[in-house]
C-alpha cells in the first residue's frame, strides 16, 4: 500500500505564496503531495514588485502558461533590461542588458577584445555591442532567435507587470489544478512538545488545518519563522542603507519602454516601471538621509503623468533569515529575507527557493542534511545578490550627497571585495555554478559606472590589430541591421497581446446590438 500523501500547508498568498503552490501543484501529483494555501482578503500584500528578471519567463515555461494570455490578465509588458541614470554621477546612463556584449572570438569573451581596442587608444562604447541594449535604446522588442549562430540569439527578456494581478493569475491557475484555497486568519500555532515542530494551524473560524510541511509566505511578519519558531535575521543595513520606499502608479504617457529604468536621487533612487495600462514609479530611500515628507516631494516631482493615487508608504530592512528552512518550516519571499527592488530579484529569490525545495523535497520525517542543502543554496543566492546590489551603491564617485558619500567609504563584504580586485586587474568575472547575475551582467554595471581593468587577457591579442577592429565594426553593423528591422516595443506587445476570440465576439455582438 502506498503511504499518505504529504500534506504542504502554505500559509499567504501574494506572488510568494502562489508561485510555490503553482510551482508545487504542478511538479507533484496530487496523491503523493497535497497543497492547501490559506490567505486572508483582510491581509493585505506588498504588491509593487512589478519589474522582473527572465527566469520567470522559465517559470512560466514550467507550467505551461500561456504567454500571450498572462500578458494580457497581468497588463504586462516585455522588460530587455535595466537603465541605470545618473548613478557613476549626473546625467549618465547605462543599461544593464538580459543579454551578452558581442560574441566570444576563439574562445575568448569579447569583453576582453573590447578592452584590448579600448587600451589601445579607440573609444568604443560597449554598448554598441550588445543586441538587447541597441533595442532598448531604440525602444524595439521582438522574440529572440533560436538559432545560437545568430546575434539576434544573445539576449533573453522578462516582463512588467501587475504584481497583484499576477498572482491572481496564478491562484486561477492553481485552483484548475486542483488546488485547495481557504480564505482566514490563523489565531494559534500548534507545536509538537517533544520536535517543536508545527503540527497545525488554528483559524478564525475555529477550523484546525494539520500539515507535515509548512510554508511561511505571510510576509515581512513571517509569521511562523520568525513569530513561531523564533528564527532569526542577520540584517544587512550596514550595506544597503535604504529602508523606506515610497510607491505611486501615474498615467502611462510617452514611450512603452522596454525597459526598467533606476534614477539615483539625493537619498537613494527612482523605478519607473511601464505597464501597459499605466506606470509604476516607486522612491527607494534611507531615513538616515531624507525624511518621508521630502522623499514623496522629490517622487512626485519626478512623474511622466498625473499620480493615479497617493504614494505608500512600505518600511523594510534588507537582510535574510538565518535559516530558511528550520524544522518542518520553509520560509519563502519576504518571510525568509529582502534585498532592495534595484535588480528586480525579490521575485526571483521566491521563485528560485520554490524550485530547491521541489529538488530536495523531503519526506515526512525531514533529514536535516536536506534542509541544510536547502539553507545553503539560498544563502548562496542572496549573498550573491547581495554583493551585486552594493557594488552599485559603492562604485559611485561623482555623486556627493550624504548617503552617496557614506556608499562610496562604507566597508564592503570581502566577497566583494575580491571580486572589485580581479575585474580591476584583467577584466575577469567569475562565473558562479549557483546563484544569480552572470558576468555580462557585472560587466554592465562595472563599466557602466566607470570601474575600468588595467589590463587584459593577452590570448585577446591573437587577432591582429586590423582583424579586430574589423570584427568589432562588423559585429556593430549586424546589430544595428538587425535592431532597425525589429518592430517597436508598443506595436509588439499590441499584436502579441491581442485576444482575436476576445475581438470576434465583441465584434459578433456589436452586429447584432445594431441589428
Amino acid at each position: 500500500m502506498s503511504s499518505p500523501a504529504m500534506k504542504i500547508v502554505i500559509l499567504g498568498g501574494g506572488t510568494a505564496g502562489w508561485m510555490s503552490a503553482a510551482a508545487l501543484t504542478r511538479a507533484f501529483k496530487p496523491e503523493f503531495c497535497s497543497v492547501r494555501l490559506i490567505e486572508s482578503d483582510d491581509i493585505g500584500i506588498v504588491g509593487v514588485g512589478e519589474a522582473t528578471l527572465p527566469q520567470v519567463h522559465d517559470f512560466n515555461q514550467f507550467l505551461a502558461i500561456d504567454e500571450a494570455e498572462f500578458m494580457r490578465e497581468t497588463n504586462a509588458t516585455f522588460k530587455l533590461g535595466i537603465e541605470f541614470r545618473d548613478w557613476a554621477q549626473r546625467g549618465d546612463s547605462y543599461i544593464h542588458p538580459f543579454g551578452v556584449h558581442g560574441q566570444a572570438m576563439g574562445g575568448v569573451p569579447f569583453f576582453q577584445y573590447w578592452l584590448r581596442a579600448r587600451q589601445n587608444g579607440h573609444d568604443l562604447n560597449i554598448e554598441d555591442y550588445s543586441y538587447p541594449i541597441a533595442a532598448c535604446r531604440h525602444m524595439k522588442f521582438d522574440m529572440p532567435s533560436d538559432d545560437e549562430k545568430s546575434i539576434r540569439s544573445t539576449y533573453s527578456y522578462a516582463y512588467h507587470f501587475d504584481a497583484t494581478l499576477y498572482a491572481k493569475f496564478l491562484r486561477k491557475w492553481s485552483e484548475g489544478q486542483g488546488l485547495k484555497r481557504t480564505e482566514g486568519q490563523v489565531v494559534d500555532v500548534t507545536l509538537d512538545a517533544e520536535s517543536g515542530y508545527i503540527r497545525a494551524l488554528t483559524l478564525k473560524s475555529g477550523e484546525v488545518v494539520e500539515g507535515d510541511l509548512f510554508i511561511d509566505c505571510s510576509g515581512f511578519r513571517g509569521l511562523l519563522i520568525s513569530q513561531t519558531l523564533k528564527m532569526g535575521w542577520e540584517d544587512w543595513t550596514q550595506w544597503l542603507p535604504c529602508d523606506r520606499a515610497l510607491a505611486v502608479p501615474c498615467e502611462r504617457v510617452g514611450d512603452l519602454t522596454p525597459f526598467t529604468r533606476a534614477t539615483a536621487r539625493e537619498a537613494g533612487w527612482q523605478w519607473r516601471i511601464p505597464l501597459q495600462h499605466r506606470t509604476g514609479n516607486g522612491y527607494v530611500f534611507s531615513s538616515q538621509f531624507t525624511t518621508e515628507e521630502r522623499a514623496a516631494e522629490v517622487l512626485l516631482a519626478n512623474l511622466d503623468g498625473k499620480p493615479l493615487a497617493d504614494p505608500r508608504l512600505i518600511t523594510f530592512q534588507s537582510g535574510r533569515r538565518q535559516q530558511s528552512w528550520y524544522k518542518n518550516c520553509i520560509a519563502i519571499g519576504l518571510a525568509s529575507g529582502f534585498l532592495e527592488p534595484l535588480e528586480s530579484t525579490s521575485i526571483y529569490l521566491a521563485q528560485i527557493a520554490a524550485s530547491y525545495l521541489i529538488e530536495l523535497f523531503p519526506g515526512k520525517q525531514i533529514d536535516p542534511r536536506i534542509s541544510g542543502e536547502f539553507n545553503r543554496l539560498v544563502d548562496i543566492e542572496y549573498e550573491r545578490v547581495r554583493d551585486f546590489l552594493i557594488l552599485h551603491y559603492h562604485a559611485t564617485a561623482g555623486r556627493d550627497e550624504p548617503l552617496w558619500r557614506h556608499a562610496q567609504s562604507m566597508q564592503v563584504p570581502e566577497s566583494l571585495v575580491e571580486k572589485m580586485a580581479i575585474f580591476k586587474r584583467r577584466g575577469h568575472v567569475h562565473r558562479y555554478k549557483d546563484g544569480l547575475f552572470s558576468p555580462a551582467s557585472w560587466i554592465a554595471v562595472y563599466t557602466g559606472q566607470g570601474i575600468t581593468p588595467v589590463g587584459y587577457d593577452r590570448q585577446a591579442d591573437n587577432l591582429s590589430a586590423y582583424e579586430l577592429l574589423a570584427r568589432l565594426s562588423e559585429m556593430k553593423g549586424r546589430i544595428d541591421v538587425n535592431v532597425a528591422a525589429m518592430p517597436s516595443h508598443a506595436d509588439f506587445v499590441r499584436d502579441f497581446c491581442f485576444d482575436a476570440k476576445a475581438a470576434s465576439k465583441a465584434a459578433m455582438m456589436g452586429e447584432t446590438a445594431h441589428g
